[in-house]
């Protein structure tokens, strides 16, 4: 579907001699002698959509949600995924209108199966992290993922230009920690998932200025822990990112927070101030702390947990004992890819891209 004729080698003063219109399109002679056949389909979209076509589209199938959602969260099973596209295409939309899912029924004596459902949707990303994890709370990498601290809601990778699209979680297992006592268990790790889309909408409507103020502060975000490693983006970007000439929440498209991976906020470069940007950011952490936002859900082995880390925010409670867990990132343009060709027949999906 590339381009293959050079556009720029058409004479600048060509024009059109003749425009033969027909029901199902139109013909034109043009001025150096060659011809060009539109059928009514391109015309008809092509003078009517300044836009992608699916911008609007993903904006109204989204299903905002807040802690009501632990009680009966969207689920698949393993099965279907792994054996039909329709399993794939299920996965995909739904990831699409909650920005999350539990895969049910997963194998986990073996990880690679965790992987194998991941790959499902599209390859998975490799970072400083490697690429598929399976990992124990041992502080092998300088996160504090791998210790047994609580978490605040977060989103991952807020240190890369584009950060990873999806993210899972699988818990393997969960056992006292080596050498425990006969009475020590293993407990709590319960998972925190908050719709920052929800968010976002309650912090606009509740304090405008404070939205408008973290949709146009630009932001340090960095990556330091690990010797050698220094990952930052290559612009600095605000929490709350919009699509272009939208400033509302319907225009929401991605939301970078991480207070632990946060630089210091600028006093030059832009009209609001330190003061100003921490008391907008204090407003937007107390809506991801409010019982009413926070989702909190309970992994057990064989229950994947696939969410999109551009809307969803994670985090956990302070566990005991040991957790081992495996998962990994997906880039969200693969994945949006997925998404269409297992939802829309080929030439729809063609239609959404190319105009």
């Amino acid at each position: 579907m590339q381009r293959n004729l050079d556009t720029f080698a058409i004479p600048v003063d060509i024009r059109p001699n003749t425009i033969v219109q027909e029901d199902d399109g139109a013909t034109v002679h043009w001025s150096d002698g060659h011809r060009s056949r539109y059928d009514m389909e391109f015309l008809t979209h092509y003078t009517n959509h300044n836009v992608r076509r699916d911008e609007d589209y993903v904006v109204k199938m989204r299903h905002l949600w807040g802690s009501e959602a632990a009680t009966n969260p969207p689920t698949i099973s393993y099965e279907s995924v792994m054996k039909t596209d329709s399993g794939v295409a299920s996965l995909t939309n739904t990831l699409m209108k909650w920005g999350f899912i539990l895969v049910e029924n997963t194998p986990y004596d073996d990880p690679d199966k965790t992987r194998q459902l991941l790959e499902r949707i599209a390859f998975i990303r490799h970072t400083h992290y490697g690429g598929f994890y399976d990992f124990v709370p041992d502080l092998a990498m300088a996160d504090t993922a791998y210790t047994n601290v609580a978490l605040p809601a977060h989103t991952d990778t807020t240190y890369f230009t584009d950060p990873a699209g999806l993210q899972s979680f699988h818990l393997l297992s969960h056992q006292p920690a080596p050498g425990a006592g006969s009475g020590e268990t293993a407990s709590g790790g319960k998972s925190l998932l908050v719709d920052g889309f929800f968010a976002a909408h309650i912090l606009a409507k509740r304090h405008p200025e404070y939205y408008h103020i973290l949709s146009k502060v630009p932001i340090r975000w960095h990556a330091s822990g690990n010797p050698g490693i220094t990952i930052t983006p290559e612009i600095l970007f605000p929490v709350l990112e919009h699509r272009p000439n939208r400033t509302r929440p319907r225009g929401l498209f991605r939301i970078r927070w991480n207070n632990a991976d946060r630089g210091v906020v600028s006093f030059i470069n832009h009209k609001y101030s330190p003061a100003q940007w921490y008391e907008a950011a204090r407003a937007w952490n107390d809506i991801l702390k409010s019982e009413d936002v926070e989702c909190w859900i309970q992994l057990e082995p064989g229950k994947v947990l696939i969410f999109d880390n551009w809307r969803v925010l994670h985090g956990r409670s302070a566990f005991s004992g040991v957790r081992r867990i495996c998962g990994g990132y997906i880039n969200r343009d693969d994945f949006i890819s997925r998404w269409r060709n297992t939802n829309f027949p080929r030439q729809h999906v063609l239609n959404m891209v190319v105009g």
